[in-house]
């Protein structure tokens, strides 16, 4: 995925993560079919991936005048999963 991005400079910042968040939550969907038990570690990194993605491809259509703190809203999201899991329980 990274050789793609590389070779095709004209596509957007996030494509590659979209790209690797569609890939992990496609295997665990894959599994699920197969009637195996997904991963929740690779389901996280596949939502967080989608989300670093979105926002990076969101920056300019949002036309902010401040830097998004995309690091600081990634380990906000894997907090509510992390709780989310917990609540389950």
């Amino acid at each position: 995925l990274w050789g793609i991005t590389e070779m095709f400079p004209s596509l957007p910042e996030g494509t590659g993560a979209i790209g690797i968040g569609i890939i992990l939550l496609g295997l665990n969907l894959a599994r699920l079919w197969q009637g195996q038990p997904i991963s929740g570690f690779t389901t996280t990194l596949g939502i967080l991936a989608l989300l670093l993605g979105g926002l990076e491809l969101a920056r300019p259509l949002l036309h902010l005048s401040f830097e998004l703190p995309i690091f600081a809203i990634l380990l906000l999201a894997l907090g509510l999963i992390t709780l989310m899991r917990a609540m389950k329980k």
